[in-house]
């Protein structure tokens, strides 16, 4: 699969507008400065409880980069049965955490197709961090192991709420071949 020349950056369960919210519009700025290269931040249509209704419709050379429910957003399960050619999670986890909000977004109805996801795309990565106040470690930690992502892992960057990402930036160059 050839490089991609488009992201797209899907914010968290409420996570705020995706222009002015935590790292999002600073990452796509960044990330538009390649020659060549779109980067799209879209807010999901009801971002404090969003559903699984929620897809987004994208072609398969796609960076896709998702904070929080990164892997239970229809990307990630769009994996299980399309080609994507990089997922790009922040602080991902596996079930509803025991949430109300969560169990009825609807991620969490049907078992995870991790040899699909796998199959499907050729570059997965993971930033997490041991001190986020609202995942368990053991959590992501089991996105990692199940999809053989490259973790990033922290242990001081907590929900990763910061206005600038660098690391990542780095992550999404190094896929496209692209200086530092």
């Amino acid at each position: 699969m050839e490089s991609p020349s488009k992201a797209v950056i899907v914010p968290g369960n409420g996570g705020g507008d995706v222009a002015t919210h935590g790292w999002y519009g600073w990452v796509r700025k960044r990330l538009e400065q390649i020659p060549g290269f779109q980067c799209l931040a879209k807010n999901m249509p009801d971002p404090s409880k969003n559903r699984s209704s929620n897809d987004l419709k994208c072609k398969n050379k796609l960076i896709y980069l998702g904070q929080l429910y990164g892997l239970k957003h229809p990307k990630g399960k769009y994996a299980e049965t399309h080609q994507v050619y990089a997922i790009v999670l922040v602080s991902a986890y596996t079930s509803d955490l025991g949430d109300d909000n969560e169990r009825a977004s609807g991620y969490f109805s049907r078992p995870w197709q991790w040899e699909k996801i796998k199959a499907n795309c050729p570059h997965i990565v993971q930033f997490g961090s041991t001190d986020d106040p609202f995942l368990p470690w053991k959590e992501q930690q089991e996105v990692a192991d199940r999809l053989e992502a490259k973790l990033y892992k922290f242990a001081d960057r907590g929900h990763f709420q910061n206005t600038e990402f660098h690391e990542l930036i780095s992550v999404v160059k190094s896929m496209l071949k692209v200086a530092e």
